[in-house]
Parts: structure tokens; C-alpha cells; sequence
């Protein structure tokens, strides 16, 4: 037996959230033919052009590395550009490119339709417990590292 029972697990709870929001996703994503994290990198490109791929990685929740990779992925398939910095060559820039935008909105327009749909099974009073609530998770979730 063991010393705190599955179901009073909270972090079995979020992980079970976080994989359907997951699948989700990536049902919403499949139109535009981009994974979840190759449209999270697309949507940050949009809000932050030129932004580089270790920022990119830290706002899109991974590793630099998986970032590369990602980010190899896009450019293969045309979705974005990188070229060096202007005073910092060994610094790439990252910008969409017009198929980038284009795979970008189609994808987003899925994401929103997910988003909006979870957001509607809460109250305007719940959805923001639940923000705070899940924040605080990572706090502590954090503080534990």
C-alpha cells in the first residue's frame, strides 16, 4: 500500500487535464499540419518577431535543444526564417515567413475554438479560481525543484 491513495493525488488530476488539452490541441491543430509545440513556437513568432530561440524556448515551456528542433522542423517546411543578428552573429533571429502566418492562423483558429470551449464549461467566478488555483500549483511546484 501506498502512503497517499492515487485519487487524492492532485497532480494526477492536472497531468490528466494537461493530456486532454493536449489531444485536443492537437485535433485542432491538425488542419494546418503542425504539432502543438510547432504552433505554440508560430503563435510566439507572431507576438515577438526576431525573438531568439532560447527565449522562444523558455516562453513555449521547453528545452532549448527540443526548440531546435522545432524550430529545424519550420524552417524545412518554409513556416520561418532565420537570419544572424545585426550585431550578434552567432545570435539567429526567427521571423514567420507568409506560409508561417498562414499555418499559424489556421491552427490558431483551432486552438481558440478549444479555449473557448473549456473556458464556457466554468463560470466567469470559476475560471478565475481555477487560474489562480493552477498558479499556485506551479508556484509550489516550482519551490520544489
Amino acid at each position: 500500500m501506498t502512503s497517499m491513495a492515487p485519487e487524492e493525488r492532485i497532480g494526477s488530476h492536472v497531468k490528466r487535464a494537461e493530456q486532454a488539452l493536449l489531444a485536443a490541441k492537437n485535433a485542432a491543430c491538425k488542419p494546418a499540419a503542425v504539432t502543438v509545440p510547432q504552433y505554440a513556437a508560430l503563435l510566439w513568432l507572431a507576438e515577438k518577431p526576431g525573438i531568439s530561440a532560447a527565449a522562444l524556448a523558455r516562453l513555449c515551456g521547453v528545452t532549448p535543444p527540443t526548440m531546435n528542433t522545432v524550430l529545424k522542423n519550420l524552417q524545412e517546411r518554409g513556416f520561418i526564417e532565420r537570419t544572424p543578428h545585426e550585431w550578434h552573429r552567432n545570435v539567429l533571429e526567427t521571423r514567420l515567413t507568409d506560409e508561417g502566418r498562414a499555418a499559424m492562423e489556421l491552427a490558431d483558429a483551432g486552438a481558440v475554438r478549444v479555449e473557448r470551449a473549456l473556458a464556457a464549461a466554468f463560470t466567469e467566478e470559476e475560471r478565475e479560481t481555477l487560474i489562480e488555483l493552477l498558479g499556485r500549483c506551479a508556484e509550489v511546484l516550482d519551490a520544489e525543484r
